[in-house]
């Protein structure tokens, strides 16, 4: 059969592939002599990908739909050793902010494809769907408030034969999340060789020393099968890019004793023990059925900088509690102002102080004011022990930073069978069952911080609780070619998935939540900060769907090519959903064809930003408080304008050419995402009294020292367009084999409905946060002992903003990076690299202090830096092949 044909040659071509496919193919660590044989094969072989489409594999060049394809080789040639960052230097479409400072987001940092939150992309594995993580980025920078995406740092790229970028909506193929895209991680399955690799890098400051061991090997599994393991182990030092904070500077001025010298760090958090171990099994049981098992294990623990406590403001340890000139009358937040006694504006700051002997007592404690220096009064301070009374000035004189991090575990097995039916009414038909269960768990760590509520008795250091996210997958996909006299066989494929997901909240220990005994006081209950994860916090959330879909593909003729995809989803929460995807390619010429797509999709609601609670501190118009993030449907929500989430829904198209002359291959393809009911969360809202003794009855901690609510919303639609462009060219150079490649980037988002709960703030960030503009344009050269891979990064302006705050607002630069890397190649086996990315230490751009020149909190640079803000990074390496 025809079909039979052109699956069986796009399969040789496939395994051609195995270790060249790439959008830029670059030098590796073969032998010079092994690595030109490969280039020769490169240029005469079609770049194959497996996602987006039933049928069988197929040219990036005759896709119906756009698809990037980076080689395994590729995603090595760079100094960082973050996934996300690999990626992004390879698919301009792609951005990743560094986040410091971002609560949970800096634990696993989120991506976004084409401008969508990172939960809008959906991530394969071997074509499997791939869960999400348990992390919540309750600071997502704007575009990512609220995400939870799943984690690709743990992805090891010397574990990968390629990575596939589907640019395009794919909801109808693939289910919630594909709204932007879809990336599928293809693992590497040689049943032989293999390698190893140091690699040890610091920036050009001086620090972030980061030191990664990695290892694959290829293994048979029997005469008839493979098993690919491999393996990544790394450990990355802190950074900062920081100045002293200027209240922190006046306090020093002032005399105020044990003040760090840099009181809060804006940087790369330290991480430690990154383990991560990734296996992929391929057996043939017959002529025509095989089973795969692949799978992975990855733990890893992070600590980074948080907002400084200052000795004399920071409500519930430090202030909070203001007396008169006199020293006779007391108000604690919330209190009105006594009738008949001077108003409160008239009063002295003091520092907060609490009585051992309990709060009757708390009004003859010695009175600690605050001096015209902005110091606190020392002799008052050393006088309160006599009194039995305390304050965190005596043990805490210059304040405290708490450092947030966590234990991140990340696990995943997926198992199935795939062949062909060689009998009965499925004959030739190919078929693939399997099952995948995936599961990650965010245990949080606060440093260096205290529950002030037990006073001189609290713990430095807590474990607020942890999340965990499980998700189970059961696939069962059928795929038949059926000869209605076509050019080719239509491909008519059809399948079923059942889908489990579960978020669980675990309670912290007991010290980060309990209401010590200077509760009444005035003193803030839980680890500062982040609050413990009470036991009624905790609880095991679960949600089910399963879906049926059906895709055909049909070449009408050898220049036309239709398809159509309808998925239907059921969810046992809001419901049913039915998405639809067109597309179409026609061959205007052997060398020019057109392609386009129609589809809508949809994003299903998170169970964990359903039922969520949190507290977190964060800054508002310059000012630290705390917050805290509420189901959408508890009471305080309801009031303040939560509903039940809903799932978001999209249309989008796109169209495009593809043009091959020569060594020359050209892409262009534009694309229109309408995404309506996005679900973010929402802007912090003010609370009232009322609000907050709502809150206080239905047992929330910390109720008098919470400033904001918020919670997750469907409360916002947008629209985003933008142009992909990219061009691969190949040639004997200078005495050896070149590959020049240049792919470019424009996107616009526009938010087209808001309502009050978004903030005209939050509409800017979606809108200009991210650049308009990226590029990149590489050169890969390869001689006979050495080659050389260098890259060009362009990002376009953008909206600096530093900690979420919009005075410091401003449009930043654009800006140009290069990377670079040279190889020598000592024999057969042994290769050595030196590179460099941010090669020319291009700076970030500054913050401007004139704006708010009060408001720096500590930073040197806006932190929405698309290219980050740590500077030129230098690495060496040394690969061992067999």
């Amino acid at each position: 059969m025809k079909f039979k044909n052109n699956l069986l040659n796009h399969a040789v071509k496939l395994a051609l592939t195995t270790t060249t496919a790439g959008l830029f193919i670059s030098g590796s660590a073969l032998a010079a002599d092994e690595q030109a044989e490969v280039t020769k094969v490169n240029k005469n072989v079609e770049k194959i990908a497996v996602v987006g489409t039933r049928s069988a594999p197929r040219s990036i060049g005759d896709s119906p739909v756009p698809i990037d394809i980076i080689g395994g080789e590729e995603l090595g040639k760079s100094g960082n050793t973050d996934m996300l960052e690999l990626l992004k230097g390879a698919i301009p479409s792609l951005n990743v902010h560094s986040m410091p400072i971002s609560d949970a987001a800096s634990l696993v940092r989120p991506a976004n494809l084409r401008g969508l939150p990172s939960d809008s992309t959906l991530i394969l594995l071997n074509g499997k769907r791939r869960h999400r993580a348990s992390v919540i980025a309750f600071l997502g920078g704007g575009i990512n408030d609220g995400a939870q995406g799943a984690d690709i740092s743990v992805i090891p790229s010397i574990a990968l034969k390629q990575v596939e970028v589907l640019r395009d909506g794919a909801a109808a193929q693939y289910g919630s999340d594909a709204i932007a895209g879809v990336i599928n991680f293809v693992l590497k399955d040689a049943s032989e060789g293999g390698s190893f690799e140091v690699r040890q890098g610091q920036y050009y400051e001086g620090d972030g020393d980061t030191t990664q061991i990695s290892g694959n090997i290829g293994l048979p599994f029997t005469d008839n099968g493979f098993a690919n393991l491999s393996f990544q182990y790394k450990t990355a030092d802190a950074t900062s890019r920081s100045v002293q904070r200027f209240d922190a500077a006046n306090l020093i001025e002032a005399g105020v004793p044990d003040i760090a010298p840099i009181t809060q760090i804006w940087g790369a958090p330290e991480v430690d023990d990154d383990i991560s171990i990734f296996g992929n099994v391929g057996l043939e049981l017959t002529k025509n059925s095989e089973f795969y098992m692949f799978g992975n294990y990855s733990e890893r623990d992070v600590r980074g900088g948080f907002y400084y406590r200052n000795p004399t403001t920071r409500p519930g340890v430090y202030g909070g509690t203001i007396r008169d000139v006199n020293g006779t009358n007391m108000r604690r937040p919330g209190d009105d102002n006594p009738a008949g006694q001077k108003l409160w504006d008239d009063a002295t700051p003091t520092v907060l102080v609490a009585s051992l002997d309990g709060y009757d007592q708390q009004i003859n404690c010695p009175l600690v004011e605050l001096q015209a220096n902005g110091a606190p009064d020392q002799a008052a301070i050393d006088s309160l022990s006599a009194a039995n009374c305390f304050a965190f000035n005596q043990t805490l004189p210059g304040g405290f930073t708490p450092n947030f991090g966590g234990n991140i575990t990340d696990t995943s097995l997926t198992i199935g069978t795939k062949g062909e039916f060689t009998g009965g009414m499925l004959e030739g038909a190919y078929y693939d069952l399997s099952g995948t269960v995936g599961f990650n768990e965010s245990r949080y760590f606060i440093y260096d911080t205290v529950n002030a509520s037990l006073g001189p008795d609290s713990p430095r250091d807590f474990s607020p609780g942890k999340y965990s996210q499980l998700e189970k997958n059961f696939n069962f996909d059928l795929s038949k070619g059926f000869d209605f006299d076509l050019a080719y066989d239509v491909n008519i494929a059809g399948g079923l998935e059942w889908h489990e997901e579960t978020f669980t909240v675990t309670s912290g220990d007991v010290a980060s939540f309990t209401a010590g005994p200077l509760t009444d006081q005035g003193f803030g209950i839980g680890s500062n900060g982040f609050p413990g994860f009470k036991p009624s916090d905790a609880g095991e959330y679960t949600r089910r769907n399963y879906a049926a879909y059906v895709d055909i593909e049909a070449p009408f003729t050898e220049e036309f090519l239709m398809g159509l995809a309808l998925r239907y989803e059921d969810y046992d929460t809001f419901g049913s959903t039915v998405n639809y995807k067109l597309m179409a390619q026609y061959h205007l010429t052997d060398d020019l064809n057109v392609r386009g797509s129609i589809s809508s999709g949809f994003r299903a609601p998170t169970v964990g930003q359903a039922n969520v609670s949190n507290v977190q501190t964060n800054l508002s118009s310059g000012v630290l408080v705390d917050s805290a993030l509420l189901p959408p449907t508890n009471p305080i929500a309801v009031q303040l304008g939560g509903t039940e989430l809903e799932p978001e829904e999209s249309q989008s198209y796109t169209f495009g050419a593809v043009y091959t002359i020569g060594e020359v291959f050209l892409t262009i393809d534009y694309y229109n995402i309408q995404v309506d009911d996005r679900i973010s969360q929402s802007e912090k809202i003010e609370l009232s009294q009322a609000d907050k003794d709502t809150l206080e009855a239905a047992g929330v901690p910390n109720v008098q020292s919470l400033a904001q609510v918020s919670f997750f919303t469907n409360d916002f639609d947008t629209t985003t367009q933008g142009i992909d462009f990219v061009a691969n060219y190949a040639t004997d150079l200078l005495g050896g084999s070149s590959t020049f490649s240049l792919a470019y980037n424009w996107n616009e988002t526009e938010v087209t409905r808001s309502t009050d709960i978004t903030g005209p703030f939050k509409v800017s960030r979606l809108e200009n946060d991210l650049p308009n503009h990226r590029g990149t344009l590489s050169w890969s050269q390869q001689w006979e002992s050495f080659s050389m891979f260098t890259r060009a990064n362009y990002f376009g302006e953008y909206q600096g903003v530093h900690v979420d705050y919009d005075e410091t607002a401003k449009t930043a630069d654009a800006a140009i990076t290069l990377d670079a890397e040279v190889t020598y190649f000592l024999n057969d086996s042994i290769s050595f690299s030196v590179g460099a990315q941010n090669l020319l230490d291009q700076e970030a751009e500054k913050l401007d202090f004139t704006v708010a020149p009060n408001n720096n909190w500590g930073g040197k640079y806006y932190e929405t830096s698309p290219y980050g803000i740590n500077g030129g990074f230098y690495y060496v390496k040394a690969t061992y092949t067999f």
